[in-house]
């Protein structure tokens, strides 16, 4: 605060103009009395100051010093003297005023002397920047740095430098050619300094003091995981009450910017995916695709490829591998180039198997010219026959839509019955009291809304409404303006829809789980989908067997010849074999059985002759790198474990040389997997775990077919979540960004869709039993 000059007025007399130069504005009494007003020596007011402050006449006029470290808000600045040198700055601490009067060497003037505070201990580290004298200055400004907590400035100006005040080490400081990098690196790897503040300690299990440090680097990861996780905001950094939290938990974080936290979620996508390329690189196992074009709310296209694949632990996986910007054209021709160029990008292109895709017309001509690539560099097994694998559940949902056509009317009824009650709150609280009136728990909410391109939520929908019969008789006769409720027949139509359709629900379900739809499911599924339409198409009511009809016809549009690559994973589950698909397709048509299971055959011993090629130039590497590793150490000893699987192993293989057997003819000698209570709990991928010692070839056969996704549920799966990524909220993101924040949580997260994101109509729980904990809706 500075004041101005005219307090050093002229006046007629010598005597009175010293008198003058020393007395205060009243700005300035007023500030002395605020100031001693927090003192805690009361007997310090502003007119003792005044008075005190008076000299006695003399040449030379008083001087008012004071040296002293303050932390205070702010500092009263007061002038004395007649000249710009003689100007001296008096600073009046905020806590406590201490006075003292001393004599000038040179006369016998008393002046005015401010002390420092009490508290020493902090003076070092608080310590003000030294002040220039002349007749224009700025106010004091305190060191910000982390690092002057640990360091203390010595010197002269202009020759200044800091010492640690742990190891002693002095650097060289100069505002413009050193700055703080080098004195923060130091106290990272200074031994001797001493962190244990009140705000770096916690109680450990014993109760006792415990020091701990925050590493940055940790904390801006965990926050960028946070941020990917929970769907938040770039900005979600800069949240100033959020702030606020963090500094009030650590006083020491200095928040980060949008910016950074970006670049953060940038770098933690790069290190997993370094992760994800190396575990690419270490598998033996084939990788199985599945690909799917999606158009954000901003109408920008965007192409997701997963990979499906079984780690060296025998547990499957799903990693969404690019969620990349796709501009139009959507052709075949460029989706080919878009995919290869990712697979490239990954590394992968020689370890494809096949790719699931639905039934659009570009898809078809995507896949023929993959393969056409893959197989110029022979990198796909059979030359690319069991490449292309079309998805059971889009299949599905076109056959089951074309069947409930049949039955519209009636639907149509139902659907607009619970539109009418849940269209305004007064009709709820009236279909409410028809609840009461039939009495149970049942509760409006329960009555629900189906989505059209969800079949299975119609079948929802209709299988509630069912139990709400009595309570819309009731509400038809309370309420004139409901005119949509079924007539009696209908209802009889509307039942035995429910029963028709049931089982297809669950097949529905079952294969729109993201945990294990793979190809070993898939053959029972359809062959019990064929089974179903075949008895229904001879029902006595006429709607049933036109409906069961049209299905069928859409059936064997798609699935009238299953898919082979699909049928061969059966074959390798033990609860299958080749027994139980014969018994499958005579139940079907006796007379193509034969022809059938001969084609079932050949494709399974082709595809496993491959496979005898692959892991035959695989123990040759692997039996090169033993033989160098035990002529390092040839007398380390194994454990006896490894021993009898060894042993195990060249039995097996001895038995099948002798009787002049393959791996796949011993397998399918013996008998399936038949124990009932062992049926539905019973894990294939575990069970060919268990059993690679015996069938070594075979079971990096079963590896890759067992890992075949059936649906393409898990691509769409990654929809869900670009959908909370990219909305109308945050629709100008970076294309770059958005694949990051998809991916990483992909990577951190798997599938897992939050609990709150239920839809508009409340019918998220329709799925919940092919969800589980990470799954998708059904199409």
């Amino acid at each position: 605060m500075a004041f101005s000059d005219d307090t050093s007025s002229t006046t007629s007399s010598s005597s009175s103009e010293q008198a003058n130069l020393c007395l205060m504005t009243q700005i300035e009494k007023d500030q002395i009395e605020v100031y001693s007003s927090h003192s805690s020596s009361s007997m310090w007011d502003s007119d003792s100051i005044l008075a005190a402050s008076q000299p006695p006449c003399s040449s030379s006029p008083p001087t008012v010093t004071s040296v002293f470290s303050a932390d205070i808000a702010d500092e009263l600045f007061i002038w004395s003297g007649t000249k710009e040198e003689d100007r001296s700055l008096l600073i009046l601490p905020f806590t406590y005023l201490r006075l003292e009067v001393s004599e000038m060497a040179d006369s016998n003037r008393e002046s005015l002397v401010m002390l420092e505070e009490g508290n020493d201990a902090d003076a070092g580290s608080d310590e003000l920047e030294e002040v220039e004298e002349g007749p224009a200055f700025k106010k004091p400004r305190k060191r910000q740095a982390r690092c002057w907590k640990h360091f203390t400035i010595i010197g002269e100006k202009g020759n200044e430098k800091a010492r640690c005040n742990g190891c002693k080490t002095e650097y060289k400081i100069d505002s413009k050619t050193c700055g703080t990098s080098t004195l923060n690196r130091h106290i990272d790897k200074c031994t001797q300094i001493k962190h244990e503040d009140i705000g770096q300690v916690i109680l450990d299990m014993q109760g006792k003091m415990k020091a701990i440090k925050i590493d940055m680097k940790v904390a801006r990861e965990m926050y960028a995981e946070a941020v990917i996780e929970h769907d938040q905001p770039f900005n979600f950094a800069e949240y100033r009450k959020f702030k606020r939290f963090h500094n009030y938990l650590n006083p020491d974080w200095t928040g980060i910017s949008r910016n950074t936290l970006k670049q953060d979620v940038l770098n933690l996508q790069m290190r997993d995916k370094m992760k994800l390329k190396k575990m690419f690189g270490s598998i033996q196992s084939r990788i199985c695709l599945t690909s799917d074009l999606w158009t954000s709310c901003n109408t920008e296209g965007y192409v997701c490829l997963t990979a499906h694949f079984i780690d060296v632990n025998w547990k499957l996986n799903s990693k969404i591998i690019a969620f990349r910007h796709m501009p139009p054209p959507h052709t075949g021709f460029e989706l080919t180039h878009k995919i290869l160029g990712l697979l490239k990008e990954w590394g992968i292109e020689k370890k494809i198997f096949t790719i699931t895709l639905d039934n659009a017309s570009a898809n078809d001509s995507m896949v023929s010219g993959l393969r056409n690539q893959l197989n110029m560099q022979k990198l796909l097994l059979c030359d690319g026959k069991f490449f292309h694998a079309r998805c059971s559940a889009h299949i599905l949902n076109l056959i089951v839509q074309d069947g409930v056509k049949v039955a519209n009317d009636a639907l149509t009824r139902i659907r607009e019955s619970v539109k009418y009650i849940k269209g305004t709150e007064s009709r709820m609280i009236k279909f409410k009291e028809c609840i009461e009136q039939v009495g149970g728990e049942k509760t409006v909410t329960a009555l629900i809304a189906d989505v059209p391109t969800r079949w299975n939520s119609t079948y929802e929908m209709l299988n509630r409404a069912l139990k709400f019969k009595r309570e819309l008789a009731i509400l038809q006769l309370s309420d004139r303006n409901y005119k949509y409720y079924p007539s009696e027949e209908e209802w009889n139509r509307l039942e035995i829809l429910c029963r028709f359709l049931h089982p297809f629900c669950e097949i529905t379900n079952l294969m729109s789980g993201t945990s294990y739809p793979t190809s070993n499911l898939y053959f029972l599924q359809v062959w019990k989908i064929q089974r179903v339409l075949i008895r229904m198409s001879n029902d006595e009511d006429v709607v049933v067997s036109s409906m069961a009809n049209k299905m069928m016809d859409k059936f064997q549009k798609y699935w009238e010849d299953y898919s082979d690559v699909l049928s061969l994973g059966a074959i390798l589950d033990p609860r299958i074999k080749f027994t139980t698909l014969s018994f499958c397709h005579r139940k079907i048509d006796a007379y193509t059985h034969d022809d059938k299971m001969e084609n079932i055959k050949a494709n399974v011993y082709k595809l496993f002759e491959n496979y005898v090629k692959i892991n035959s130039s695989t123990n040759i590497d692997q039996s090169q790198d033993n033989t160098h590793s035990s002529s390092q150490g040839s007398m380390e000893l194994r454990g006896w474990d490894d021993e009898i699987l060894d042993e195990l192993t060249l039995h097996t293989q001895h038995q099948a040389i002798n009787t002049g057997k393959s791996e796949l003819d011993v397998y399918l000698e013996e008998p399936p997997v038949m124990v009932i209570d062992r049926w539905n709990s019973l894990d294939a991928l575990q069970w060919w775990k268990d059993n690679s010692c015996r069938f070594p070839s075979l079971s990096l056969m079963a590896r890759d077919l067992l890992s075949i996704p059936i649906t393409t549920v898990a691509s769409e799966s990654a929809f869900s979540i670009g959908s909370r990524v990219l909305n109308k909220y945050r629709n100008k993101l970076l294309s770059k960004n958005v694949e990051a924040l998809v991916c990483t949580r992909n990577w951190l997260a798997g599938f897992v869709a939050n609990d709150d994101d239920d839809d508009e109509d409340g019918i998220s729980h329709i799925l919940a039993s092919s969800r589980g904990s990470n799954s998708h809706e059904t199409l």
